[in-house]
């Protein structure tokens, strides 16, 4: 009988440890598959992304078509090559042959400040960085507490303006739309502001200037509703100050004292001149507009909020004590 219990020992034991192994193996399935889930679930909410995710609010800029549309307009699309430069190790999405403006949604994670902001992402008018200068720079905003509006306005050969008037037009729009629904989206109708990069920098300045009469025939209420930002972020601009004429200011970007409070920051390298920037602030000095300017040695442009080791890639974080300032944004907890 001992012999026989003796043998039956190393079998239960065997079969206690295989079925332990098993529920472990359960558990951690289980557990994984539950991680996975979250993961899943979450990620369209954490990240902006291009295309937007389901669930984002998006909308046409002209629900009847753009002013001037063409006829038979060339297919939307990713004009991004092998060739293409690469950004702090990272590939750019440069979207081409908008004809379709559309504004996208991205609100806070968190509590919302009921600030917002519309996204001007840049590319020469010719094409729009829609994730290196719009949807991270969404992702930015919304940690932030501040509800992001992402403008994918008309490209190609939409500005600058007076040239063509299409990309301000679609800015102009843009504006009265997101006053239009402050209360729907919960944002505070006197601070709603812009942020541009490159083109899109020129395109808010020149928002900033030119809001007083749209440059289109009004179509709807919304076009009856202020289309001036209550402050203006304007990142490595061009288009301000007209080379050949020994960097003149532009004649066409005239800041008056309606012009609102604007923060500008460029880098002395940058090979679209950082001329753009310092003569555009002492245009806002000369018309007693608030304004801060941060000029930095390096970094040439396109850099977007991604990091690099330069001391530019601070900028975001000196915007966001900006908005502090001119209380935009709550002062920060001590």
């Amino acid at each position: 009988m001992a012999r026989v219990m003796e043998g039956i020992r190393p079998v239960m034991l065997r079969a206690n440890i295989c079925a332990a192994k098993s529920r472990l193996e359960v558990f951690l399935v289980r557990h994984f598959l539950f991680l996975i889930a979250a993961v899943v679930g979450l990620s369209p909410s954490l990240l902006a992304q291009w295309p937007p995710a389901p669930g984002h609010t998006t909308l046409e800029v002209w629900p009847h078509g753009a002013p001037g549309a063409a006829a038979n307009p060339a297919p939307e699309g990713d004009t991004t090559t092998a060739k293409d430069h690469l950004v702090a190790g990272q590939s750019v999405v440069r979207i081409g042959n908008v004809s379709l403006p559309t504004l996208t949604l991205y609100t806070p994670r968190g509590k919302s400040t009921g600030a917002a902001v519309v996204v001007f992402p840049g590319g020469g008018y010719r094409i729009l960085a829609i994730d290196l200068e719009g949807t991270e720079i969404c992702d930015w905003l919304n940690s932030a507490g501040i509800t992001c509006v992402l403008l994918k306005y008309r490209v190609p050969d939409t500005g600058p303006y007076p040239k063509s008037a299409a990309a301000l037009q679609d800015a102009q729009r843009t504006l009265g739309i997101v006053r239009s629904h402050v209360a729907e989206w919960h944002i505070d109708p006197k601070r709603i502001g812009v942020l541009g990069f490159s083109a899109g920098a020129h395109l808010a300045a020149a928002l900033s200037t030119h809001f007083d009469k749209r440059v289109y025939d009004p179509i709807d209420a919304a076009d009856k509703i202020s289309c001036r930002p209550d402050f203006a972020v304007i990142v490595y601009p061009g288009y301000l100050a007209i080379e050949e004429q020994n960097f003149a200011g532009n004649a066409d970007i005239h800041p008056t004292e309606q012009t609102p409070p604007s923060f500008i920051v460029q880098a002395e390298d940058d090979p679209v001149h950082v001329e753009n920037s310092t003569v555009y602030f002492l245009a806002l000095k000369n018309a007693k507009v608030p304004a801060e300017m941060h000029l930095y040695a390096q970094g040439g442009h396109g850099y977007g909020l991604r990091r690099t080791e330069l001391p530019v890639a601070g900028w975001p974080q000196l915007v966001e004590t900006w908005l502090r300032t001119i209380q935009i944004l709550p002062a920060a907890a001590h």
